[in-house]
């Protein structure tokens, strides 16, 4: 996708602070990141979903607040936008810690790119989709990965997570990470909260006296603030797939000197490469398995679950590639930024070459969705099919295995 081409289809955004982020290539073939304004076949997926919303009673008396009148203490960070919120939070620790590395590099060696369609695991009674890993491993990975002691934590009560955030924030002078579901954060859209227990934040202040806390959501324009008592809400919310139980993360110590990044980025392109081609044929649900599975399963959609039906499985599955987690282009794109960063700093021309074919495989996702968006539209002048969805994922799906069964051939020849 070029610059010009990221879409700034202005809707449910609208009058909030909440905006994407895409990478996206330039004249000179550079990868830039680029705010947008929403996209339409998102929009039209949304809309869909929110028909047959089944809170759609309680969202309808949701408002939108945003708090401006802080004067508490505050970590000394500034607020930087990213296409996704783990990478986001990942990003502001590390920078608080001196460490600044581009979200693209984090996502790369944290090894985040994966594709998983998971028949058996649902969200709003339809199978879940998902193109990077699991929530959580990146933060776990990077850390790991660079030397840094960190810390994860869950609890059985909303007061006992609060208190501990309180104590890294006002008595170590810790940024932290929280894990939070979307349904009930009081700045997002309400078109866009949903029972999703996976966003990342990072809180950086508390204003005692206001009883509010300064946020870091990468998904935000600006530095939002938010009540006490909502984010305990959040940090323990109702529904979903998972209990959070206020899942929170935060950087203990960095080492003294940093590990040279090259031998690190070839170790993560390689493992990247594993995750995506190496499991045996009847593992069907994961890597560029996933992808041809998800291709065979979705031309029968219509028939086997009625019009209705289908079209909401391709509504979320479009939700889950454009909006959920930044999806399955996006992060394509962003991995090819990843692989021309990695170009330049480990002298690997040949990764270039790599970077321009995971663009190309990025436009074919954004296709994918486009075309179904027109099938959950369903104007006279549209002719497009679930087979034609289908052809279009076994492209792609054939099209990653290849790329990546070729990248780890040239990695591992600098290894």
């Amino acid at each position: 996708m070029k610059v010009e081409e990221v879409p700034q289809d202005l809707k449910y955004f609208k009058g909030s602070v909440v905006r994407d982020v895409d990478y996206a290539v330039d004249s000179e073939g550079r990868y830039q990141m680029v705010k947008s304004d929403g996209w339409a076949p998102k929009n039209d997926a949304l809309d869909l979903a929110l028909e047959e919303d089944s809170d759609r009673d309680e969202r309808s008396r949701m408002e939108t607040k945003m708090p401006t009148d802080f004067h508490g203490h505050e970590l000394d960070i500034g607020h930087r936008p990213a296409a996704h919120c783990e990478n986001g939070a990942i990003a502001t620790l590390l920078r608080y810690e001196g460490i600044n590395l581009s979200e693209p590099m984090i996502f790369g060696l944290a090894s985040g790119l994966f594709f998983t369609h998971l028949t058996f695991v649902k969200m709003g009674g339809m199978p879940v989709t998902s193109f990077r890993t699991f929530p959580g491993v990146l933060f776990k990975r990077i850390t790991r990965l660079l030397g840094i002691k960190s810390r994860t934590r869950r609890f059985f009560s909303s007061k006992a997570a609060m208190r501990q955030l309180d104590r890294l924030l006002l008595e170590q002078q810790k940024p932290v990470g929280c894990v939070v579901g979307m349904y009930e954060l009081p700045y997002m859209p309400k078109e866009y909260r949903f029972r999703f227990n996976g966003h990342n934040i990072c809180v950086t202040g508390k204003d005692e006296e206001r009883n509010l806390y300064s946020i870091l959501d990468s998904n935000a324009m600006e530095k939002v603030y938010i009540q006490s008592g909502d984010l305990a809400k959040v940090r323990f919310p109702e529904g979903g797939v998972y209990p959070l139980m206020g899942l929170m993360y935060w950087i203990e110590s960095v080492p003294e000197q940093m590990p040279d990044l090259r031998p690190l980025i070839l170790k993560s392109i390689h493992k990247t490469c594993w995750y995506m081609v190496s499991q045996p044929k009847f593992i069907k649900y994961v890597g560029t398995n996933g992808i041809l599975y998800l291709s065979e399963r979705i031309r029968n959609w219509e028939k086997t679950m009625g019009r209705r039906k289908a079209k909401l499985n391709l509504a979320q599955l479009v939700r889950m590639l454009e909006e959920i987690g930044t999806g399955g282009a996006g992060f394509r794109f962003m991995y090819g930024a990843f692989l021309q960063e990695a170009a330049g700093v480990t002298g690997i021309d040949e990764l270039n070459d790599y970077c321009r074919r995971i663009t190309e495989i990025g436009d074919q996702w954004r296709d994918f969705a486009y075309k179904a968006s027109r099938i959950i539209k369903r104007r006279a002048s549209d002719q497009y099919t679930y087979s034609d969805l289908g052809d279009l994922l076994q492209i792609i799906g054939e099209q990653e295995h290849a790329l990546f069964v070729d990248l780890d051939k040239t990695v591992k020849g600098y290894m």
